[in-house]
């Protein structure tokens, strides 16, 4: 089992990391060249550095990740993907894809861009808070233990 972030953007790395260390779990960071750091890190943290690209990341997970990985990403197109080939796919806020509800999500992400097309405007996210951060580290420990003692 590896943690993969979609690393461009995520505003969760540094809790993967922890959760990686805390749990003895490799971690992965697919990110873009433009995000390259020459910052050392202990060895059970890897990057992948892509091209740059709007889906360069989100193919290189895509050849990367084996059926016990675990994907942290907010990209609705890439968690679809995932989910075709049987990883475990959660977003930033802890909630985990499914494949009953990715058609609903998508759905959405192609009406709003409709919408923007139109001229007309959407709201964005909200603001990723302390709080919200520390509630994605909670939830994602319960499930990596839940899924530790499965072993």
């Amino acid at each position: 089992m590896r943690l993969i972030i979609d690393g461009d953007g995520s505003p969760v790395k540094n809790e993967v990391i922890e959760l990686g260390q805390n749990y003895q779990l490799p971690v992965v960071i697919v990110t873009s060249v433009d995000h390259y750091t020459d910052k050392i890190y202990p060895d059970f943290l890897t990057f992948i550095y892509v091209d740059k690209g709007a889906d360069a990341a989100d193919y290189r997970i895509i050849k990367e990740i084996e059926v016990a990985d675990w994907v942290i990403t907010q990209d609705y197109g890439l968690a679809s993907l995932v989910l075709e080939k049987g990883a475990r796919v959660f977003h930033h806020n802890g909630q985990e894809y499914r494949k009953e509800t990715i058609d609903m999500l998508l759905t959405q992400r192609y009406l709003g861009a409709q919408m923007r097309r139109a001229g007309k405007k959407t709201k964005g996210p909200k603001a990723f808070t302390q709080q919200d951060r520390l509630r994605f580290k909670k939830v994602m420990a319960n499930l990596i233990e839940k899924e530790l003692k499965l072993k």
